[in-house]
């Protein structure tokens, strides 16, 4: 649990750690040395360190300095020559704007100023002129990546969709791939996670039996008859809860309906 408990980007919701720059930059920082001191020869497929010819990728804001360590920290120093970055945004409405000021915190190059730089019209964290992590990850990586190819074009659509950081990625590219599952993992038959376990055989059954399971769960009236609408996901604009509100009303007018946020 550490320092920060069950949290991780700040003490409450909406609120982050006044560290957290120095948070992500260590974790950027660490992320470069584990491949070098790796050991995996308890891995069946792999043994020894992993090495340096590798492909580093990168998750939205909180890694956007990966590729600046690597290039200045030790591509300029002949290590990691192969190394590659690929960058991938999951919510552009995430992206790690700071005081300009706090450029200096990063020990980074002054030559990467210039990745970093940007104005916006808000006032927060500051008025005027920040840095911006999020647009350095795009910017210096080798790739940039996101979870759709729709998204993909969202993002690029305009600045309301691509929030400020459209032309960014119009100028460097963007590539879609769609979220995909292990489908080991999520296999029914053994999946750890349901209640009752099933195959195609006995889909129906197991099926409405997981059903119960969660109506009993979140104290719902158990009926396997009773249509069960879930909605798994964040509160907020793209994952589209306006839609779901504006539609429960036409949803219980007609039938008995169950309906669970997850």
């Amino acid at each position: 649990r550490g320092k920060t408990k069950e949290k991780i980007y700040g003490p409450d919701a909406g609120t982050d750690y006044e560290d957290n720059q120095q948070r992500f930059s260590l974790l950027c920082q660490a992320a470069l040395e584990v491949p070098r001191i790796l050991d995996l020869n308890n891995n069946p497929h792999f043994s020894g360190p992993y090495g340096e010819d590798v492909v580093f990728v990168c998750n939205d804001w909180h890694t956007g300095l990966l590729a600046c360590y690597l290039k200045s920290n030790y591509q300029s120093n002949g290590i990691y020559r192969t190394a590659k970055v690929a960058f991938c945004i999951h919510n552009i409405s995430y992206q790690g704007r700071f005081s300009f000021d706090d450029f200096a915190q990063l020990n980074l190059p002054d030559r990467f100023k210039s990745s970093f730089d940007f104005i916006d019209g808000y006032d927060k964290p500051v008025e005027g002129r920040k840095i911006n992590w999020m647009k350095a990850g795009i910017l210096q990586a080798d790739k940039v990546l996101t979870v759709s190819p729709y998204y993909a074009e969202e993002l690029i659509s305009g600045e309301a969709r691509g929030c400020e950081l459209d032309n960014i990625m119009r100028l460097t590219g963007i590539t879609g791939i769609v979220n995909g599952m292990d489908v080991s993992e999520w296999d029914p038959i053994k999946d750890k996670f349901l209640t009752v376990n099933y195959d195609v055989t006995t889909a129906l059954e197991g099926k409405a039996l997981n059903k119960e399971a969660l109506q009993a769960e979140v104290g719902l009236p158990v009926d396997r008859k009773v249509p069960l609408v879930a909605f798994i996901g964040r509160l907020e604009e793209q994952k589209g809860p306006d839609v779901m509100i504006a539609a429960i009303p036409e949803i219980v007018k007609e039938e008995d309906v169950q309906i669970v946020l997850l």
